[in-house]
């Protein structure tokens, strides 16, 4: 019974921790999502702790008041964070909002808090059966990990954080030994109930919304809102930061030249030059991109997008007919998948790979399971796409923030594949009206006509609308982006206001443009898009990481000592310390790598994170048959066996299917 309550609330509490990561990633500006990730440790350590400091705590009587307590704030604590009105990008700004931050801060660590006492309770208790409750604790999260994806999958996110606090309360009633102690674990699940029915409207930061919303769901992958702006337009909102287009047709290509749809960048010249064009979409989102192929006469199109239902919508659900059903067009082939993967599959395929803001901000909302944004835009990401072209192919990438960056990992993908003169394969557009860029990449050398007309004829007359930024006249040599290409990004580097080096798939964080050069204190009052300006936020996180763990960790695992009485060794003490420390770089750095060749966020979490626990909770049942040096070779064996052996096999399998 002990193992089974230990597993319950284990299960109980990982979960928790990934659905509020999940909410956090979508309601809050993105790099504070992992607040939740640091707290849920911080949190279980400090429940621990304060056993150790205050030993009348120390009783088995208090399970279920502390087991429903955490339950408690399990339920509430979405609820503060969300209607409490915190904005994080005010929080130097508006005195008012750190005592609401701290509140936050409070809510989210007491769950975890009153869960860090009940377990370490338990283990003291019972002691003698370690290996078996660590197991049970371990396989128990690794359980709950599946269990808050099937919930966020099935019922929706809002509702999944309601209903993880039922393992918490069946702990409790599991664990009573008086009956009047049953009361609270009871009223409790009929709050449960109540707030599961008002989940979808409470779960949820109120907003202004753009339009109508005429549809949402919000599940493991993302929160997805579908937005009606008039009747012939509507738009798909993911993670309240991203936005694809959807266009209403009626199915009719039988339409004069000035009745076709425009939509927004032009790439008919490009299609016209094959009398045979392979389309594919790098995120095809509302199926604008896959309309326009459609439209101008390509004979066989990709559209791939790693979001399922947006897939699904498109394709038989409620914007099939809304958008002509051109999912359901032959000539179309709907792949959900991770378009990078989905790349490498092919060499020599594609005539236009098209990407129209295949990575605005939702990377940096659902990146929140691990660090990464993702991987389209690295240098190795060029190559493939090189590769996939066809003899004569051509590659359109569109971006608002990121394009002095890709001109370098551009330039470096072609200097890497032995490309004679790379700066002839390319070409890079201003849209100044749009506020975007365009990169044309060709696997022949680019013509003057090519550049002139690929996406409508260049004249003075619409300089404002768009015009050449490389190759340009005299006049504009010194716009960024012709010096990057010229020059070299070393050589321009220094006078950029935001970081140039090109990244690759070791270091996948494009949008982390922030530089130290550019701290300033007065800078800190507006965080929002900071980045992209050139602010170090994400270095700024990180030190601040560095900095909590210096001032308040290490000296609170140290209190034991100043206290006096039983402590562990000095020795010991590292030991733990490390080895905790060690398992969450290693937990993290994992997801991050996996991510490439699994896919989507949540894909690489679930598999990462279940097989790190399950193989932990097996090795703590077996632990004590196996002498204490072995696993620390394995572990060294292991390391190098990453490095040399299953990085080059994640590349070498990479180009298959899911």
């Amino acid at each position: 019974m002990t193992s089974k309550r230990v597993a319950l609330i284990s299960g109980a509490l990982i979960g928790l921790e990934i659905i509020w990561t999940r909410i956090f990633s979508a309601e809050f500006y993105y790099p504070f999502a992992f607040l939740t990730l640091s707290l849920a440790i911080l949190g279980l350590g400090l429940g621990a702790l304060s056993l150790r400091l205050f030993p009348q705590l120390n009783s088995m009587q208090r399970l279920p008041v502390l087991l429903s307590a955490a339950a408690i704030f399990a339920m509430s604590g979405p609820l503060v964070a969300l209607h409490i009105g915190l904005d994080f990008s005010l929080l130097l700004a508006q005195w008012l909002m750190t005592p609401k931050f701290i509140l936050i801060l409070l809510f989210m660590t007491a769950p975890f808090y009153c869960g860090g006492m009940v377990m370490a309770m338990i283990f003291r208790q019972h002691h003698q059966n370690i290996g078996s409750l660590y197991m049970a604790d371990l396989l128990g999260a690794a359980g709950g990990v599946f269990l808050a994806i099937i919930l966020m999958n099935a019922f929706g996110t809002p509702t999944a954080t309601f209903l993880l606090a039922f393992p918490l309360l069946l702990s409790a009633l599991i664990s009573v030994q008086k009956r009047w102690q049953t009361a609270m674990p009871i009223l409790l699940l009929a709050l449960q109930g109540f707030l599961i029915i008002k989940a979808d409207r409470w779960v949820e930061r109120p907003v202004e919304e753009r339009a109508a919303v005429v549809y949402k769901r919000w599940d493991a992958m993302a929160k997805l809102k579908v937005y009606e702006f008039d009747e012939n337009y509507r738009g798909f909102n993911i993670d309240n930061l991203a936005n694809s287009p959807i266009a209403k047709f009626d199915g009719n290509w039988n339409r004069p030249d000035s009745e076709k749809f425009g939509l927004g960048i032009d790439i008919s010249y490009l299609i016209s030059r094959k009398d045979s064009c392979t389309f594919l979409s790098l995120g095809a989102g509302g199926g604008n991109d896959v309309l326009q192929a459609l439209q101008y006469g390509c004979t066989e199109i990709h559209a791939v997008e790693v979001n399922p239902l947006v897939n699904k919508l498109m394709s038989h659900g409620e914007l099939a007919d809304y958008a002509g059903n051109i999912y359901q067009d032959p000539r179309v082939k709907v792949i959900t998948e991770d378009a990078r993967a989905y790349v490498r599959r092919f060499e020599e395929k594609f005539d236009i790979i098209f990407s129209l803001s295949s990575n605005t901000f939702a990377a940096l909302a659902s990146g929140s399971f691990a660090l990464a944004e993702n991987y389209l835009f690295t240098t190795e990401a060029f190559a493939d796409y090189y590769r996939a072209l066809s003899q004569d192919g051509f590659l359109m990438m569109e971006h608002q923030f990121y394009m002095p960056r890709l001109v370098s990992e551009v330039t470096a993908a072609l200097t890497e594949l032995g490309v004679e003169s790379p700066a002839a394969h390319v070409a890079f557009y201003d849209l100044p009206k749009m506020r975007r860029n365009i990169l044309l990449l060709s696997k022949q050398p680019l013509t003057d006509e090519i550049r002139q007309r690929a996406f409508g004829l260049l004249t003075s007359e619409i300089f404002d609308d768009i015009h050449l930024l490389y190759p340009v006249a005299d006049s504009m040599q010194t716009n960024p982006i012709n010096r990057i290409v010229q020059e070299g990004w070393k050589s321009v580097q220094s006078d950029m206001p935001i970081d140039i080096s090109p990244c690759d798939d070791n270091r996948p964080f494009v949008a982390q443009l922030g530089m130290m050069k550019n701290f300033e204190w007065g800078k800190l009052k507006q965080l929002r898009m900071a980045e992209f300006r050139g602010f170090p936020l994400s270095k700024l996180i990180l030190l601040t990481i560095l900095l909590v763990t210096v001032v308040l960790i290490l000296p609170l695992t140290l209190i034991p000592y100043a206290k006096g009485g039983a402590i562990l060794s000095r020795a010991a003490w590292l030991y733990f310390f490390s080895i905790g420390m060690g398992f969450m770089i290693i937990e993290v750095v994992l997801i991050q790598k996996y991510t490439l060749f699994i896919g989507p966020s949540y894909n690489a979490l679930v598999t990462i994170l279940f097989t790190l626990l399950l193989a932990s909770g097996l090795g703590s049942r077996f632990s004590h048959r196996i002498p204490d040096f072995l696993p620390f070779i394995f572990i060294v064996m292991w390391l190098f066996l990453e490095i040399f052996a299953l990085t080059p096999l994640k590349y070498a399998l990479g180009n298959l299917s899911m």
